[in-house]
């Protein structure tokens, strides 16, 4: 009997010693087959690491060096560079531009080389809308021998015939400045083309009734091309925006030419847009207020 309950005991031991041994041997099995799949995984995660580091390094070539953006980023931190075979420089202004010091910017603002010959200052905007440095801007133009010019930012949201009307009682031009400036830059989406070129030429004849000028019309180079295209519109003096090339794409005629926003000047603080004249500086003079006879649109 003693014997009988010792190898019962010795046969339980085994047992439990072999169980325990396969249950050991379980786990070590399966941290053997999730082992693989991890490494799967890890291997996945490293790839699309790499993919996304190549996508990334991608668009920021594109973005920085060669994309619309990547012109404004070396205009802003190359070298500066002008548009060649043009004299006669300007810039256009608004309140974003604070507080000018008219002094340093009468006598040390160059360009190229070439001193400042006009200053296009931002009026209206809408039919409530004045630009809280308007006063100042205006008179102190003048008051320093440059070229003066006013514009007025059109609306969606007015009349044309409600914004000339505010353009006109709060702007008042005198002989020797530039013609008015109707800067226009979106089209209501619910409009058709045609009752927006109609708008536009409202605007444009009322103010022109006033002053005896075709006012000067300013947009870039794409909108004039879907929506001011009419052989109507070829008879007024065309300041284009088309920032950060070496040449105007535009066709057609043009007067002026924003071609960078990102221009610095002694005597203002910040970035300011800098334009040039497609002409000479007595052509400029013969543009202005009461001088305007037998003007030549240049190519």
């Amino acid at each position: 009997m003693t014997n009988t309950r010792q190898t019962t005991r010795r046969r339980k031991t085994s047992s439990r010693r072999r169980s325990s041994s396969r249950s050991r041997s379980s786990r070590r099995g399966s941290v053997g087959i999730r082992l693989p799949f991890l490494h799967i995984h890890l291997s996945r995660a490293a790839i699309f690491g790499g993919l996304a580091g190549i996508v990334v390094y991608v668009w920021a070539f594109y973005y920085f060096f060669v994309g619309p953006t990547g012109f404004r980023w070396r205009a802003l931190y190359g070298d500066d560079k002008y548009p060649e075979g043009y004299e006669v420089h300007g810039i256009d202004i608004s309140h974003y531009q604070g507080t000018i010091n008219w002094d340093r910017l009468r006598s040390n603002a160059m360009v190229d080389g070439c001193p400042i010959r006009f200053i296009i200052i931002k009026s209206t905007e809408g039919s409530s809308r004045i630009d809280p440095n308007f006063d100042e801007n205006f008179y102190q133009a003048r008051e320093y021998g440059f070229i003066r010019g006013v514009y007025h930012f059109w609306s969606n949201n007015s009349s044309a015939r409600s914004q000339a009307n505010y353009f006109l009682s709060k702007v008042h031009l005198l002989d020797g400045d530039l013609p008015p400036v109707l800067d226009v830059e979106h089209k209501p989406k619910n409009e058709s083309v045609e009752d927006f070129q109609t708008d536009i030429l409202t605007w444009l004849h009322i103010v022109e009734n006033k002053y005896g000028v075709k006012p000067i019309i300013y947009t870039y180079y794409k909108f004039k091309d879907a929506y001011l295209s009419a052989p109507v519109f070829d008879d007024y003096p065309y300041w284009i925006a088309h920032y950060y090339v070496d040449k105007v794409e535009y066709q057609g005629k043009w007067k002026f030419w924003q071609h960078t926003d990102v221009g610095k000047l002694p005597g203002i603080k910040g970035h300011v847009d800098l334009n040039i004249y497609n002409g000479s500086y007595y052509d400029l003079m013969r543009l202005t207020i009461g001088n305007q006879e037998n003007v030549v649109v240049a190519e």
